[in-house]
């Protein structure tokens, strides 16, 4: 820590310091309250996408042994595109799932079994919940990521930097104090000094 100047230039400085820790604090407490629920709430999105993914895996699983026999899905579904759209929440900027382009290409209808039409259906439901889940997971990603930044700029401030600053005003005004009572007795010495060699 460097050394301390003990003076009033120093002293309103630090006083300057303190107001404006103390005019942010509130404000970063406030984005990690809101930083705190967004992380909670794209916490069960994820948990409700990935219970809905898996009611559809299991929904798919009696035709999964006639998937990999008759047909050959690469060559009949895909993902074309995902489009995500740029949100902002609390600062932070987050990709938004909008949808994803899942496109069956063109099959013979005769030389292919007749639930495929169901079994593709659900496939591109899947498809769409994984996408929709990354998605899901980055937004999650990035914004504990800030959360973990701002908690960690509020403990600063609560624990370090306002703290301290308190401290210092109080070490300096406790020196300018002493320094002014001193000066104040020097004077009446030197006041009373000059009372006497006059007479």
């Amino acid at each position: 820590m460097s050394k301390i100047r003990l003076t009033k230039n120093e002293l309103n400085a630090q006083k300057g310091r303190l107001t404006l820790y103390e005019r942010y604090l509130p404000a970063l407490d406030l984005k990690k309250k809101h930083l705190q629920k967004e992380v909670i709430r794209v916490g069960s999105e994820i948990a409700a996408k990935e219970k809905e993914l898996n009611d559809a895996m299991a929904e798919i699983s009696p035709w999964v042994g006639l998937l990999n026999e008759e047909v050959e899905l690469e060559e009949i579904i895909e993902i074309k595109n995902i489009i995500t759209e740029g949100d902002n929440i609390a600062g932070v900027d987050i990709p938004k799932f909008v949808k994803a382009d899942v496109t069956d290409v063109k099959y013979d209808l005769y030389s292919t079994p007749l639930w495929l039409d169901t079994a593709l259906a659900l496939i591109k439901k899947m498809l769409t919940l994984r996408t929709e889940i990354r998605v899901l997971k980055e937004q999650h990603k990035r914004l504990s990521a800030e959360l973990l930044i701002t908690s960690q700029r509020v403990n600063l401030f609560e624990k370090v930097k306002i703290p301290s600053s308190k401290h210092i005003i109080k070490r300096i005004s406790i020196h300018l104090g002493d320094q002014q009572i001193a000066a104040v007795g020097w004077g009446r010495m030197a006041k009373k000094k000059i009372m006497e060699s006059k007479r």
